[in-house]
């Protein structure tokens, strides 16, 4: 069984309102795999699960930004974390810096607006970590990110069903 019809069934017994802004706040489905799953199979309302899904996927947002710093500060004090950290920074700057040091935060809105796996506001707050962007800036760029983000799978989603209608 996938993972995602896993995490449907762990959260059966929760309302199906709490389960979507649940999904959306995990780092394995984030919304866009709670917007499919609410409008899918919870049968909510495409707008309603729009407005659930952008809620949980921006909950995890603040304390990302907020303790990325001082957690991985602290894991620094170890020779694993360090050695970790600065392979990680590393390796991040060098293949990315261009296009952050080009487009700065439109970059970043970008990277999270684009629905694949890897690419959603989780991983956002590590970018917006890793090179340094202030917390007003990310703040903003990760949720415009989430925003389109929710707007392109909300679109697909009913597109998708639309045309599995068509062929039923």
């Amino acid at each position: 069984m996938p993972f995602q019809e896993q995490l449907v069934d762990a959260l059966a017994s929760v309302p199906s309102w709490l389960a979507t802004v649940v999904l959306s706040a995990l780092p394995v489905s984030e919304l866009r795999g709670a917007i499919p799953v609410a409008i899918g199979i919870y049968g909510i309302d495409p707008v309603d699960a729009y407005l659930l899904a952008i809620i949980g996927n921006l909950l995890p947002v603040i304390p990302l930004l907020l303790f990325l710093d001082p957690v991985s500060s602290y894991l620094r004090r170890f020779k694993i974390g360090d050695s970790f950290f600065t392979w990680l920074f590393t390796r991040t700057r060098r293949k990315h810096s261009e296009n952050m040091d080009r487009y700065g935060t439109l970059a970043l809105t970008l990277f999270v607006a684009i629905p694949l796996p890897v690419t959603g506001a989780w991983t956002g707050c590590a970018a917006a970590f890793v090179f340094g962007v202030k917390f007003r800036n990310a703040f903003m760029a990760i949720t415009a990110g989430v925003l389109i983000s929710g707007i392109v799978v909300t679109v697909v989603t009913l597109a998708g069903m639309g045309a599995i209608d068509l062929l039923l």
